[in-house]
């Protein structure tokens, strides 16, 4: 049996798979799975590559700093290396990413500063830009740039492509890959435009990235806003070079989101966000051809990062991708509603302990409370306090003896003006009507309502 000696040995020589369960048209789809890096992603290769050619140019001395700004991803991969090689490392990430994915950064000791996702470049909260002024001020501190560092696409022209080669035997006539820092899409497209200058390199792009447009028209339009992870951009990065791409689709969030679990449903593959965008275009590219062709895509990372969101219905829901039946009444509002199967409740014999730990499991703060399906109190984080605070041995208490029971319940008929003067008295909208409980509206539930109804 092979050993390794490190966990460094163990990225690349990733394997492929042939994708049987998709409509594919007159083509043969296969997808690299890159999500079985050690890291988790195909990111593990370049921070392997980046950090040990600045430890050759002398750029990172021992006992150093390396500095970052990252979707996530790459940052996982810095982290696995600069563990390994006993270097600190500071990451800068965006607040739109994973929960789980920075869980998993900060568990390997990385220091990492959320800012904002909202802001282009040039603003001082751009999450490159914060890097770059972290770098200047922090003493034997190198920023990395993966946007800029040539060891990016590198990898891919000496490492990812000549691996991609082989494990095709030579034939494969297109490639569709993501851009967030661009290093694949211009390594493979240099490598591949020697060995095979037939095959055509495809962007697959998120809706409200610049890059499928700069493509396919050569003009740049302007950013807006993807939920969609690690790939698109609002600008051309530094090492960007699209001039050997054939084409780029543009593929909305909800399609991306959408394809990712069906990817999971048909072919057992749990990949991330950014797989659902490639495997969207790879699909409609495969689809649009007249003869044979070899396609290959890639799982770029594991879905086990995306519980929480893409693989959360509620979460999908909040975000209005996911289609629920419409009732035309305050039943819309309800973003967990009573008959769908995840709403957390406790009931009044329930005691305390297990009404807090269920609070802190599923992250909310109050729960309805609910006897033989009908709704009978309200419980929040401030009735247990209450309850506790005098005897610590009343999280013994049952649920029945601090629950708010003066309960205001509106039907569904009812107006969203009516929810908004409960809000205002600070009381929380139970949607009921004779015997049938129906939900909770928070105020975030309200929020997200009027936020879908504007865009």
């Amino acid at each position: 049996m092979e050993t390794y000696n490190s966990v460094l040995e163990l990225i690349g020589n990733t394997p492929v798979l042939k994708l049987s369960k998709f409509d594919t048209g007159p083509c043969e789809l296969y997808i690299k799975m890159e999500s079985e890096n050690p890291g988790g992603s195909i990111k593990d290769r370049i921070a392997v590559s980046m950090i040990e050619a600045a430890e050759k140019d002398g750029k990172i001395k021992p006992g150093g700093t390396i500095i970052e700004a990252t979707a996530g991803n790459t940052g996982l991969g810095l982290g696995l290396v600069a563990a390994q090689k006993g270097y600190k490392l500071i990451l800068v990430i965006p607040d739109k990413m994973s929960p789980d994915k920075i869980r998993h950064i900060r568990a390997m000791g990385v220091d990492v500063r959320l800012t904002r996702s909202d802001v282009q470049k040039g603003h001082p909260e751009y999450y490159q830009d914060y890097a770059k002024r972290l770098a200047a001020e922090i003493p034997n501190s190198f920023f990395i740039d993966q946007f800029s560092n040539p060891n990016n696409p590198k990898t891919h022209m000496v490492d990812t492509g000549p691996e991609i080669y082989r494990q095709m035997d030579g034939k494969l006539d297109a490639i569709i890959v993501g851009v967030g820092s661009s290093g694949t899409v211009t390594g493979l497209g240099k490598y591949f435009h020697e060995v095979l200058p037939d095959l055509e390199m495809i962007v697959a792009d998120p809706v409200g990235s610049i890059l499928a447009d700069t493509i396919n028209t050569g003009k740049t339009p302007k950013a807006s806003s993807w939920l969609v992870e690690g790939i698109g951009e609002d600008f051309m990065p530094p090492i960007c070079d699209i001039s050997l791409v054939k084409k780029g689709y543009s593929i909305s969030d909800r399609e991306a989101f959408s394809t990712q679990r069906e990817l999971l449903r048909l072919e057992g593959i749990i990949a991330g966000s950014s797989t659902g965008t490639l495997l969207s275009a790879a699909l409609r590219y495969c689809r649009e051809q007249t003869e044979p062709k070899r396609v290959l895509t890639f799982a770029c990372d594991t879905g086990n990062k995306y519980l929480n969101k893409s693989f959360n219905d509620s979460w999908l829901a909040d975000q209005g991708l996911l289609e629920r039946e419409s009732h035309g009444d305050l039943r819309d509002l309800i973003a967990r509603p009573a008959d769908g199967g995840d709403m957390v409740s406790v009931t009044s014999d329930d005691n305390l302990i297990t009404t807090y730990k269920r609070m802190r499991m599923f992250d909310v703060s109050q729960l309805p409370v609910l006897d033989d399906g009908h709704i009978v109190g309200l419980i929040d984080e401030s009735d247990i306090l209450l309850g506790i605070y005098e005897d610590k041995d009343s999280f013994q208490m049952k649920v029945g003896e601090v629950m708010v029971t003066d309960l205001v319940t509106l039907p569904p008929s009812a107006r969203i003006d009516d929810v908004v003067q409960l809000f205002k008295q600070d009381k929380v909208a139970i949607v009921a009507e004779d015997d049938n409980f129906y939900g909770l509206i928070t105020q975030i539930d309200l929020i997200n309502h009027l936020r879908k109804a504007m865009f």
